[in-house]
């Protein structure tokens, strides 16, 4: 096998960097609940399958400074299942919460973690957690189904270590001397840009909220709505759309309610696309689309956001985001200067709306069988109260397909709300009720 390019992709070099930085991680979690009785025996063979791949690695800093990183092999695991003590069925969402607050770092390990709630009724809960730097949401679904099938693939990284100090200085130093020109065309092209948005660096149109809470870290409520597609698609052809536009249209009347809105009462949705193609060992392989929608009309008709959903993929098929050619001058850039500027880009209050579409039946089978119920959980590690004030809130939301169910998990916080996981569940249930919807609402 060819050793690929075991440098860190610009952009996971940023979310790394971020990480140091601020001390906030995205991550993703899966959890699987099972109605029926679990095979152990295959869980365990899941868990040790799971450690390959996008996953089967860890960050070997640079030791220049300003240099980039790599990654090194961390393949399969020693650690055995962790199976938690039996639990009530009223724990599992204090328990997927314990399980995405468990120490997850990418460069020390894990990266990622396994675990399993046997609960007091017969059914068990399955969690899947691993560091948004060493996959995004595609990568975390391709590495499940992965490890169900057994269809595990290795990136031939090199051991950690495997170069003295002396050789990676010389190598990275190289390096950065074959992408100075690289690196000056990305300064000339962040002056252009900064002199662009010069009237957006003061943090955008939205009011800047008062920071009322104290710096204490936080878990920001989760709630998982399931819904029938076919009553899904139903309620998006009689609205005039399609299921994209109405969970753009959801997503928007969810916002107003946690008040992650512009002044003119329209929202910011950062829709993630997917670049990710086969082989592909970038952490992050998403392309960001910015759509604004007016959700005044949504719950009566979706043609506006179906026409502004349209636009929006296009233009960021037609012109990718100026920012991310930005993204070689990370390893130069201050710590603090980071840390200033993590939250910059949340002036217009933007939600961010992850539709991954139908899912691998494989995704939902950790045991061999399927699972009753697959959350999805866009989940953040290390968040404080103060800070999320600071940027007005918090709300992600990501969706998919699997089995006649559209399931959807929400992620958020409204400055000065209740900010509990039954709130955030009235929130939903209100919202899809505004459709004309129900589900199952966990």
């Amino acid at each position: 096998m060819t050793r690929r390019d075991d440098r860190l992709d610009y952009i996971d070099q940023a979310s790394f960097l971020s990480i140091r930085a601020t001390g906030r991680q995205q991550l993703g979690q899966l959890v699987w609940l099972y109605e029926h009785p679990v095979d152990y025996d295959a869980l365990r063979r899941f868990h040790r399958n799971y450690g390959h791949g996008l996953v089967g690695r860890r960050i070997e800093r640079s030791p220049l400074p300003f240099g980039r990183h790599r990654w090194v092999a961390d393949v399969g695991t020693t650690r055995e299942l962790e199976i938690s003590s039996p639990r009530p069925r009223e724990d599992l969402n204090a328990w997927m919460d314990e399980q995405a607050e468990l120490p997850i770092d990418p460069e020390h390990g894990p990266g990622w973690r396994v675990g399993v709630l046997p609960m007091t009724d017969g059914s068990t809960a399955v969690s899947a957690v691993l560091s948004h730097t060493l996959a995004d949401g595609i990568g975390l679904l391709l590495t499940s189904a992965r490890a169900a099938t057994g269809e595990v693939t290795d990136f031939d990284y090199p051991a950690r270590q495997a170069r003295t100090r002396r050789r990676a200085l010389a190598s990275d130093a190289a390096q950065t001397i074959r992408d100075l020109p690289e690196v000056g065309r990305t300064l000339a092209a962040a002056a252009k840009l900064a002199y662009k948005r010069r009237g957006d660096l003061g943090g955008g149109d939205a009011p800047s909220p008062t920071p009322t809470g104290a710096d204490e870290h936080v878990v920001v409520p989760t709630a998982a709505a399931f819904v029938s597609a076919a009553e899904w698609d139903a309620r998006a052809e009689a609205l005039g759309g399609n299921s994209y536009s109405l969970m753009a249209g959801f997503v928007s009347r969810l916002a107003i309610q946690m008040g992650r809105h512009r002044p003119d009462g329209t929202v910011s949705l950062l829709v993630a696309m997917s670049d990710r193609t086969e082989g592909d060992t970038r952490g992050n392989a998403v392309s960001l689309a910015t759509v604004v929608v007016d959700p005044a009309p949504v719950a009566e008709d979706l043609s506006a956001v179906r026409a502004a959903m349209k636009k929006g993929l296009q233009e960021l098929k037609d012109t990718p985001d100026e920012t991310f050619a930005l993204l070689p001058l990370n390893p130069f850039v201050p710590k603090k200067a980071v840390q200033r500027t993590a939250g910059l880009m949340f002036g217009d209050l933007p939600v961010s709306c992850s539709n991954v579409g139908p899912l691998d039946p494989a995704v939902n089978r950790p045991d061999g069988t399927d699972a009753e119920y697959l959350f999805l959980r866009p989940v953040d590690q290390g968040v404080t109260r103060h800070e999320l004030e600071r940027v007005g809130g918090h709300l992600v939301v990501a969706s998919g397909r699997l089995n006649g169910t559209v399931s959807i998990g929400v992620v958020g916080y409204k400055v000065g709300g209740a900010n509990t996981h039954a709130a955030l569940r009235a929130t939903v249930t209100q919202v899809l009720a505004e459709f004309g919807l129900t589900g199952t609402i966990i």
